[in-house]
């Protein structure tokens, strides 16, 4: 995390100006000096609850914050809003409503931290923080949104979640496993109510580029499908081109011809934390053709192709826009999720607990049974 701090107060000769012009003014003032953020906040916290039509400003102050240069280290962001704060309590009758102080001190009094306190304030963007970053992506209206109700996700005494309409749970419990699961035990996973099972079937490695298979992969998805439990498989990528990435597929689909699986084939689409990975380089563009080289393999083998990844793949790392026709599997490890945009399994947490595995597990919760492929 950087340590870049913001000196001093700001200058107030530009906002001695008449009575009328002191929010443009004060507002201006702030993009100068890399106050956008919290400014942003008074200016759409003010807007809804006085309905005062500042259209110009806010024009201006939006083309400026949504521009893809406009981010914000995790240090500029607290000196950030703690100038505006001490500059709220010099002008609050005039230029600042007592109600934005009142939430503004809520919220940072909160323990819930500068990220969620921005998405409070900023509902119609999605807000991502990334290493010391701060990015702010417009909600796109052409792309599909999730409908699910986020008060009908509901955790039972075990920790696991469940989806429910009028009453009646309606999604379905499941996991994801690989290596790191060791030996499973899956006649005690099925008997712990796991309808289905995502199997990592392998991985390119990040430095070399070689393919290699999840040395638990054969067990793992015989055991699964020998006690009736539903399976699909995931491939941890590092593609480098549209080549690779079908390649990627080819191996995919070889695999798995012996085996019946229903449930989708994912691509695993993450960081690699390494500074020696080798896909590090590559730019949301590139990264996204090769996903959509890799889907269409598997679509043409007549499997169903998902891509797997956080709130980081698909905001920063993929172009989501060209990736509209594709089902998605998002990990957000929250009560609740963040995320618009649709989405058939929410994996909830990686610290789930389950018969027939030792020691922690991802649980994810999905809204559809994919029937049997061709």
């Amino acid at each position: 995390m950087q340590e870049n701090h913001v000196q001093g107060k700001r200058s107030r000769k530009k906002r001695r100006r008449s009575e009328n012009s002191i929010l443009a003014g004060s507002i201006l003032l702030c993009i100068v000096t890399l106050t956008a953020v919290t400014i942003c906040l008074v200016v759409v916290f003010q807007y809804r609850a006085v309905q005062q039509k500042n259209t110009a400003v806010m024009s201006e102050l939006e083309a400026i914050r949504l521009d893809e240069e406009a981010t914000y280290n995790q240090a500029e962001v607290d000196a950030l809003i703690d100038t505006a704060v001490e500059e709220a309590k010099e002008k609050t009758e005039e230029e600042v409503s007592g109600e934005f102080l009142a939430a503004l001190k809520e919220r940072m009094t909160s323990g819930e931290g500068t990220t969620e306190m921005l998405r409070y304030f900023f509902p119609d963007e999605i807000v991502v923080a990334d290493a010391g970053q701060y990015y702010f992506f417009p909600i796109l209206e052409e792309l599909a949104r999730n409908t699910y109700d986020p008060a009908a996700f509901m955790a039972d005494e075990d920790g696991i979640v469940h989806y429910y309409e009028n009453g009646e749970r309606v999604s379905h419990k499941g996991i994801d496993v690989s290596r790191y699961q060791d030996k499973i035990d899956w006649e005690l996973v099925a008997s712990d109510e796991v309808e289905y099972a995502f199997i990592r079937l392998g991985i390119r490695g990040y430095t070399e580029g070689e393919i290699i298979e999840d040395e638990t992969f054969q067990d793992n998805i015989k055991g699964a499908l020998g006690n009736d439990i539903d399976v699909g498989v995931y491939f941890f990528t590092q593609a480098l081109s549209e080549e690779e990435a079908e390649e990627e597929a080819a191996y995919v689909i070889e695999s798995i011809a012996p085996y019946r699986v229903k449930y989708p084939v994912v691509l695993d689409v993450e960081a690699v934390t390494s500074s020696k990975a080798r896909g590090n380089d590559l730019t949301s563009e590139e990264r996204t053709k090769y996903c959509i080289a890799f889907c269409e393999k598997i679509k043409e083998a007549g499997y169903t192709p998902m891509i797997y990844g956080n709130l980081k793949t698909f905001m920063l790392m993929l172009n989501i826009e060209e990736l509209e026709e594709y089902d998605k599997w998002f990990a957000y490890y929250d009560e609740s999720y963040y995320f618009p945009y649709d989405f058939k399994i929410w994996q909830y947490t990686n610290k789930g607990k389950v018969a027939g595995i030792k020691g922690d597990v991802d649980l994810n919760v999905s809204f559809e049974v994919p029937g049997d492929i061709e």
